[in-house]
């Protein structure tokens, strides 16, 4: 069951899917579309999954689940994936790969893998100040609060000195 991301309770779960380019227009209104189907009929053993989902800075997909209601079983999340996977083709696009990093250079949103990511922290052409995507935070709490941080804030700061 489709609904406003914005209404999802704050314990709701998130996942988020970050491409390695930006989204058309085009393609965002094709995304949204298919999200929209897909999230409506997503189901957990014949119950509705009540789930929203954002597209931000055209570049992230992230889905929340209510799971105060219903939650996610194995057979649903394996859906979830094989969707991803389906835009991934659709789309000629990575959505899945956690080990890149994305951050912001001014208004821009910069991609990096990692290995990449880890040289520019050492030639100092990143910084604790530099804002950077936690993509692995799994609430829509930790999505609001803690998703697009100072990576001094976030899991990076492993590689910044």
């Amino acid at each position: 069951m489709l609904v406003d991301f914005n209404t999802l309770p704050e314990e709701s779960r998130v996942w988020i899917y970050q491409a390695n380019r930006s989204f058309s227009e085009e393609e965002i209104a094709e995304i949204q579309s298919k999200l929209d189907v897909f999230i409506d009929n997503w189901t957990a053993h014949g119950s509705d999954l009540q789930s929203g989902y954002l597209i931000k800075y055209k570049r992230f997909i992230v889905i929340g689940l209510n799971q105060n209601l219903n939650k996610a079983t194995g057979c649903s999340i394996d859906a979830s994936v094989r969707f991803i996977q389906q835009l991934e083709t659709d789309y000629n696009v990575d959505l899945m790969d956690k080990m890149n990093v994305s951050y912001k250079q001014g208004d821009f949103i910069a991609y990096k893998t990692l290995t990449d990511f880890k040289q520019m922290a050492k030639d100092k052409a990143v910084s604790k100040n530099t804002i950077v995507f936690n993509n692995l935070v799994t609430s829509v709490a930790e999505f609001s609060e803690n998703w697009e941080v100072p990576a001094s804030e976030s899991w990076h700061s492993r590689f910044i000195k």
